[in-house]
């Protein structure tokens, strides 16, 4: 498989290593300095998808010039999802495809669907509070991590004493039914994510703690190998079957 890597930080050099492993080859490397340079040059009829790490301001360019040249692309960039329905009817639009997702490793996904059983079942206990806190990096610029803001759509569907979320330490003084992130940058830290139900007898916790940016990294490619000969919006739940 022939794969474009648009994205060439920490992320996208691991998914290069795990991609050459599994003996696919890499056809170019697109990192943000040479950007425009580099895409004049491709000949899109030679890859067979592109996996796109970037920022959340060049995610939505990346990906139209993917559709637009019926690349398929595989995107874990966040920070940009209000721009996410007009990317969608762009892909139909050019009958593309195009595959997202908050976070791509196989044990967060597992965890999405554990917090979204507890959140039902909690759903009958409202005494109990729940809240979240995010930890990464300190280079990762948004606020909370996608993979809270996926945690906590997971959450709101189930939970219906709570109606929305919010970054703790931005907003404040609002309603309880509003469900607190705390977002916390540390050092090195791959992403730990902590769901927690309090009340004045007990505390209920789930965790996720990644050890490396392998997980990400290999989900992703995994998620390319499967794509091949697929069309439309695609999503880790068309990829994983639980």
């Amino acid at each position: 498989m022939n794969i474009l890597i648009l994205g060439y930080g920490k992320m996208g050099k691991t998914i290069e290593k795990i991609a050459i492993n599994r003996g696919h080859q890499i056809i170019e490397k697109v990192d943000v300095d040479h950007r425009d340079d580099i895409l004049s040059q491709l000949s899109p009829q030679n890859i067979d998808v592109a996996i796109e790490f970037t920022q959340a301001e060049a995610a939505p360019t990346n990906i139209r010039y993917c559709l637009k040249n019926n690349i398929p692309v595989v995107s874990g960039t966040t920070g940009w999802l209000k721009e996410k329905p007009a990317i969608e009817d762009y892909c139909i639009e050019q009958n593309g495809t195009f595959f997202y997702a908050s976070n791509f490793s196989i044990g967060v996904n597992i965890f999405f669907k554990l917090n979204e059983f507890l959140a039902k079942m909690m759903n009958a206990y409202p005494d109990y509070q729940p809240s979240m806190v995010e930890v990464h990096h300190t280079q990762k610029k948004d606020a909370p991590s996608g993979t809270a803001i996926t945690l906590a759509e997971g959450m709101l569907k189930e939970l219906s004493q709570i109606n929305d979320w919010y970054l703790k330490g931005e907003y404040e003084n609002l309603p309880e039914q509003n469900l607190p992130i705390t977002s916390k940058r540390e050092g090195d830290v791959p992403g730990t994510h902590v769901v927690t139900y309090h009340s004045e007898i007990d505390d209920i916790e789930i965790k996720h703690t990644a050890h490396g940016r392998e997980g990400f990294a290999l989900g992703a490619v995994l998620v390319a190998e499967w794509l091949q000969n697929k069309k439309g919006i695609l999503s880790m739940n068309d990829f994983i079957k639980f």
